[in-house]
């Protein structure tokens, strides 16, 4: 839609320039989102600042563009921000978060590419039923395990659980809630012995959006915390995992330029 501005992102079609991107990373973290702009791609420029969701244009090394967005914190701002970067053209998102890991290897520090997700997320069920399958691009993913490869990071490919709530949901009691309703108790368990990597809170709304809107999803999250051992988060591996997640989402996203 030409010379719209969409309200929640703050910009539209025009302001992207004689050659748009078909590509975004997309971040919860606004702070996350300024530091892939500023420090992986070229040629930089703001696009808005509206509601903290920031987005960036820049361009790849390879002089592709590409675009640099933030979905806030968990799938119904999600919901919102891929609604209207598809209707500005986008065709490929991918998303760059953090999770805890639920599998004794999979250690902090090292990063978790989603093939699909258990999706249990009210925001999705507006999207698509409960049994519409929660699944990455596979071309993406692949890409992403590419990229993983060549830069020698530590990675773990599987299913990752999707939840709406950063404690109840992920089975934290050391909280304000110490009493979790009797679906939730022993939840992690039973997810690790379904073979769940890790905790997260917006691939699986995304993935059953790109299924339902027809464009194509990947999900990369930074481990920062071991469920196994504690609820907390691992602050002096946080860093780490986190620029390892964007430097391969960064590269796969050119690995999958170049093919296309």
């Amino acid at each position: 839609m030409p010379n719209k501005h969409f309200y929640h992102i703050g910009f539209g079609q025009d302001d992207l320039g004689s050659l748009p991107p078909s590509i975004a990373l997309l971040s919860g973290d606004p702070e996350r989102s300024r530091l892939i702009a500023q420090t992986y791609l070229q040629d930089v420029r703001l696009l808005s600042e509206n509601r903290g969701l920031n987005s960036y244009l820049g361009f790849l090394p390879n002089g592709r563009p590409i675009l640099s967005a933030t979905s806030g914190m968990g799938a119904p701002s999600l919901s919102i921000v891929v609604n209207e970067l598809v209707q500005v053209g986008i065709e490929q998102i991918i998303r760059i978060g953090t999770c805890g890991s639920i599998q004794p290897h999979i250690a902090v520090g090292s990063v978790v590419i989603s093939n699909a997700a258990l999706c249990r997320q009210g925001a999705a069920n507006d999207i698509a039923p409960v049994e519409y399958p929660a699944a990455a691009d596979p071309f993406l993913t692949v890409a992403l395990v590419k990229a993983a490869q060549e830069l020698k990071v530590d990675y773990h490919l599987g299913i990752t659980a999707s939840v709406d709530t950063f404690y109840e949901g992920q089975e934290r009691t050391d909280s304000a809630n110490p009493n979790l309703m009797r679906s939730l108790r022993g939840i992690t368990e039973e997810y690790r012995q379904l073979n769940i990597l890790n905790y997260e809170m917006e691939c699986g709304t995304l993935f059953k959006m790109a299924g339902v809107y027809d464009f194509a999803a990947a999900a990369i999250c930074g481990v920062i915390a071991g469920r196994i051992v504690s609820e907390n988060i691992i602050l002096e591996q946080r860093d780490k995992a986190v620029k390892n997640a964007i430097a391969i989402a960064v590269h796969a996203a050119a690995i999958f330029e170049s093919a296309n």
